[in-house]
Order: C-alpha cells, then structure tokens, then sequence
C-alpha cells in the first residue's frame, strides 16, 4: 500500500509549471464562454456533424449499414426508420438526444446504462 502524505507531497505538486497549467486553464475557461456564445452557428453544424458520424461509426460496428444520405435522413429525422436497421439507428440517435440534452442529470450507474443501451 503506498503511503500519501499530505503535508509533504502538495509543497511537491505545485511546481511552477503546474501553477502554470492550472492558471492557463482557468483563463481558458473565460474563453470557451465566450466561443460558445460568439460560435453558436458553427457549434450546430459541428454537433450535427458529429451526430452523423457517431451514429454511422458505431451501427457499422454493430453490422448494421446504410448509405449516407439515408444515415442523415434517419439522424436529422427528416424520414422514418423503414426497416429494423434503420430502427436500431433512430434508437441510437435518440439514446444520444436523450444523453446530450440531459447529461447533468444521468448518473453512470449500470442500470442507467443497461436502459440506454
């Protein structure tokens, strides 16, 4: 068992170039506020983007395929799942929804992810 000792090993830790990283990502929090608020058009475009791709990447690892026309349809929900293929991807694209609009409020337990998945 490895002993910590906690009046010694902080006067360690904090070494300048820690202090350095941790004062840079503070500053760099103010900026991604700002990003985010002066980006709000571009972020969109890249959420959607990345919705497709995820969606897409993890049903071929499943086995499970389409073209990509179709796969945007399904994921931007401009068409309705005709098969069970394209069901289980408009399943995937909700389980995504349903994470990315409520992830503050889902916590990681192993029933949470057994209903997700």
């Amino acid at each position: 068992m490895r002993d910590f000792d906690f009046i010694v090993s902080p006067a360690k830790l904090l070494t300048p170039e820690i202090v350095q990283m941790v004062s840079s990502i503070h500053e760099h929090k103010g900026k991604q506020e700002l990003f985010l608020e002066a980006n709000v058009d571009e972020l969109k475009t890249l959420l959607e983007v990345a919705l497709i791709q995820s969606t897409g990447a993890s049903n071929r690892i499943e086995g499970i395929f389409t073209s990509d026309k179709r796969l945007e349809e399904l994921v931007s929900q401009k068409a309705e799942p005709r098969n069970r293929s394209e069901q289980e991807i408009a399943g995937y694209r909700e389980v995504l929804s349903t994470i990315y609009e409520g992830y503050e409020y889902i916590n990681p337990r192993p029933n949470i992810i057994l209903q997700l998945h």
